[in-house]
């Protein structure tokens, strides 16, 4: 028997924390260095150490130097003297023309670059020197799979905007941040030590990005200082030899709260003066700076609203101070009342970026991006996409992603995005009646003629070594620089890539991490919301755990509308909010009406009975009970999955992924819980199924033996198997549960759940009979990145499981518990799982 957090030695294998990435540069297999093919010099065209060609010849030296244990030698000074050698070229195709090559390169566009491994040199040539590097990035990623074919291509960027957005805060912390502290900020400066800063980017580079915002949109307007101007100046100087340029995010009272004026009006003479003067003084610390990011009159952020302008009026006033250097303003379409009132059956949030912008295409300045939510409410695990895309004709836009998993199970949850981005990126929207594929025609531009578009993710990555808190949800911010550079990349193939580059060519691990990452976000959306119902967290909190009651009743507008006999949200033009109509006429009546909606959007545009039949005959309840289950079970088969590459994976990376994998299988069962308790309690109709509110696995810890332990409700209600737990009777005093066991004799799993609290680190033993079986401690605080909980809730439930345990009817199972803190070693159940049940 063990306990599942402590794990056997994986012998030999080196453990390796994440730092790399998928740029480890590891080794070959010894049968795979038998086909290297490599030339031995390697010539960069740019002498300048802050050029990303110089970059590249380093880049291209180490890489080669990791994966073949060459080291090539790396010159300067151009072709002369080369001639006839074997030799890896990379270099702009103006350097190159100038040194007598570049006469068959087809034509490149803004970033795009050449790869030729045809004969005995290598030609990487770039449009820019950005083009140049992303070349040799993919001649090593080549060659890092174990890839010497000869190919000779030309590829373009699908949109010139690849950026990233930060939401670091100038304390330090990460608003929405899941892996530590900011690798830009602390104290109100920007950090000393731009180590991490500089290997970012070189991450970034590697999958094409060109643009990063460097802190949160609820911006603090201190960046302006002159000191953090100059510590601009310094993250600028750490990431420009890979060809990202950093932007800052503004925070539009600044000319006010900062600048000391009594006006923030955008048409204020003086409010003009103080930020063209402000833009001035940022270029002449960071002169190649991509531009700023505004989020502005949304979830209480000042705006130009504020004085009865528009928003328009607001975004160019920041788009004239630009214009003089070439940079960008991207403005949120992130504009909403937060303060809706639930009553009126017509109100809905999803209309906001409609409302506040459908009347204002053609009113911004050629240099503003309108930066559109992918969907119409706020990165929820389904949306239909925002129409808004469909009515900037005359305004160039984005799209707004988000890598960080806020509503995905915050890093905690293994959920590969990319599929979910799919039905976005490949969605067809029909703009006038022709092919209007958000991806390949939208943000590429081509349905409106626009040169001016592209994406933006939210890449909250902290000081962690693994950058976003855990290794597997590195493959969402690789496939994110791929996808915007290509939309029609394969989420397979990204995957595959990604898994060799991460972990190397062992097939189990290639098959194994792919298998549960495809079924991944599939798996979450069943067991927190499905049919468009969004993702059924507490939005009013952390965004974490179970909570559907959150999403009615206030002012957000994130509602379900949910009763004893129907739910969903009517967006409909004949008898609710109206949300339909704003799609393209086609996509429009298609929404209009029960019968063409598609399923899986069902109660994002129709209240509907609970009794309301799918497409495939089973109820909308029904549905929500067996979609529940399954999700949970997907999830509760990860853990064994992964446990079977044990000694092919390195130790560290290994036993860190499992205990998260087995915090996630305990935590989607919560999920499952509580979703089904709540819509059995409001509908009343029970699970065809007999298994909603039914455990026969189960011991409550409300029926055992208490000593020094007291029975109390939850907050919310389902988040407790049984709507009861037991919590100690104060915060000091030892306690202890006990219970006899009438279950027939083998051997079982036993999983206790418990809470896990924030400000509190209790300590648990179990016993059977009198003899020890582990012991652990309430300290997921500290091992997880979740937003911290002080309840006992849906978000601080978490269940640790005991393998193979023989257990005989009759014996005494006990949990000796000491509280901690302001946690009181709270507990729900134990369950005793025979083998291969999922609960």
């Amino acid at each position: 028997m063990r306990v599942i957090w402590i794990l056997a030695s994986l012998g030999l294998v080196a453990a390796e924390d994440g730092l790399n990435g998928w740029l480890r540069y590891a080794r070959l297999p010894r049968g795979m260095l038998r086909h290297a093919k490599v030339p031995t010099h390697i010539i960069a065209l740019n002498t300048s150490q802050a050029s990303p060609v110089f970059t590249a010849g380093k880049e291209l030296q180490k890489g080669i130097q990791g994966v073949l244990g060459q080291n090539p030698e790396v010159t300067y000074e151009g072709l002369h003297g080369r001639q006839g050698e074997s030799s890896i070229l990379v270099g702009t195709i103006e350097a190159y023309a100038d040194a007598g090559g570049a006469a068959d390169i087809p034509e490149l566009e803004e970033d795009g670059f050449w790869l030729n491994t045809e004969g005995d040199s290598v030609e990487i040539v770039g449009q820019n020197e950005r083009g140049a590097l992303y070349g040799a990035f993919e001649y090593l990623s080549m060659i890092a799979q174990g890839n010497f074919s000869e190919v000779a291509y030309a590829t373009n960027p699908s949109a010139p905007i690849r950026w990233i957005n930060q939401w670091d805060n100038m304390d330090g912390t990460i608003e929405r941040g899941y892996a530590g502290l900011s690798i830009f900020f602390e104290n109100n400066v920007i950090v000393s030590n731009l180590t991490r800063v500089y290997e970012y980017a070189r991450l970034l580079s590697s999958i094409r990005v060109n643009g990063i915002i460097v802190n949160n949109v609820n911006a603090n307007p201190i960046l302006l200082s002159l000191e953090n101007m100059a510590g601009l100046g310094r993250i600028a100087d750490a990431m420009r030899p890979w060809g990202v340029r950093i932007g800052v995010s503004l925070n539009f009272a600044s000319p006010q709260t900062l600048g000391g004026l009594d006006t923030y009006d955008p048409f204020d003479k003086s409010v003009i003066a103080w930020w063209t003067d402000i833009t001035d003084k940022l270029y002449e610390h960071v002169p190649d700076m991509v531009g700023y990011l505004v989020k502005a009159n949304s979830e209480g952020q000042p705006g130009p609203l504020t004085y009865n302008r528009t928003l328009a009026d607001g975004a160019n006033l920041f788009a004239k101070a630009l214009q003089p250097y070439g940079g960008i303003v991207m403005f949120r379409a992130f504009v909403y009342d937060h303060h809706l009132s639930h009553e009126n059956w017509y109100n809905d949030r999803a209309n906001g970026q409609m409302e506040f912008f459908k009347d204002l295409d053609g009113a911004f300045e050629d240099n503003v991006v309108i930066q559109i939510k992918y969907g119409p409410i706020d990165f929820q695990v389904r949306e239909p996409p925002s129409p808004l895309f469909a009515h900037l004709p005359n305004t160039a836009s984005a799209i707004e992603l988000q890598v960080t998993q806020e509503y995905y199970g915050q890093q905690c949850h293994l959920v590969y995005i990319p599929p979910l981005w799919r039905t976005i990126l490949d969605y067809d929207l029909r703009v006038d009646g022709q092919k209007s594929v958000v991806g390949t025609d939208i943000l590429s531009g081509k349905t409106f003629n626009k040169k001016l578009s592209g994406y933006a993710a939210v890449v909250n990555v902290g000081l962690n070594t693994t950058w976003l808190g855990t290794h597997l949800a590195m493959s969402n911010l690789y496939a994110y620089g791929r996808l915007a550079w290509d939309p029609t990349n394969d989420d397979v193939r990204m995957l595959e890539d990604w898994t060799r580059l991460t972990f190397g060519f062992d097939e189990t691990v290639l098959e194994t991490i792919t298998k549960m990452s495809m079924v991944s976000w599939p798996a979450y959306e069943n067991y927190t919301g499905n049919l468009g119902i969004q993702t059924l967290t507490d939005i009013t909190g952390p965004h974490y755990g179970p909570n559907p009651a959150s999403h009615d009743g206030n002012g957000w507008g994130m509602w379900t509308r949910a009763n004893e006999h129907s739910i969903g949200m009517d967006r409909t033009v004949w008898n609710g909010t109206g949300n339909a109509g704003y799609y393209p006429p086609e996509i429009a009546a298609m929404y209009e009406k029960v019968e063409t909606t598609p399923d899986e959007l069902l109660l994002w545009f129709h209240h509907v009975p609970y009794t309301q039949r799918l497409k495939n005959g089973n109820t909308v309840i029904q549905h929500f009970y067996d979609a529940h289950y399954a999700g949970a079970e997907t999830a509760f088969g990860f853990p064994a999955q992964w446990a079977a590459l044990e000694g092919k994976i390195d130790r560290q990376r290994f036993e860190e992924t499992l205990f998260r994998l087995e915090y996630q299988a305990g935590h989607a069962i919560v999920w499952r819980d509580a979703i089904n308790q709540f819509y059995f309690n409001k509908s009343s109709i029970p699970d065809a199924r007999g298994r909603v509110g039914n455990y026969p696995w189960r011991v409550e810890a409300e029926d055992m033996e208490l000593d020094g332990y007291r029975v109390t409700a939850v907050t919310p209600f389902e988040a407790a198997s049984g709507l009861r737990i037991v919590q100690t009777v104060d915060n000091s005093t030892a306690a202890s549960v006990r219970a006899t066991l009438d279950f027939p004799a083998g051997v079982y799993d036993l999983a206790v759940a418990y809470y896990d609290l924030y400000e509190g680190q209790a300590s648990y033993e179990l016993f059977l009979n009198n003899r020890s079986l582990g012991t652990w401690v309430g300290d997921l605080e500290d091992r997880l990145g979740y937003t911290l909980t002080r309840g006992i809730d849906g978000h601080s439930a978490t269940r640790i499981t005991f393998r193979d345990v023989r257990i005989r009817k009759g014996d005494e199972v006990r949990i000796e518990t000491q509280p901690h803190g302001r946690e009181t070693a709270p507990l729900d159940y134990i369950a005793v799982l025979p083998k291969g049940v999922v609960e």
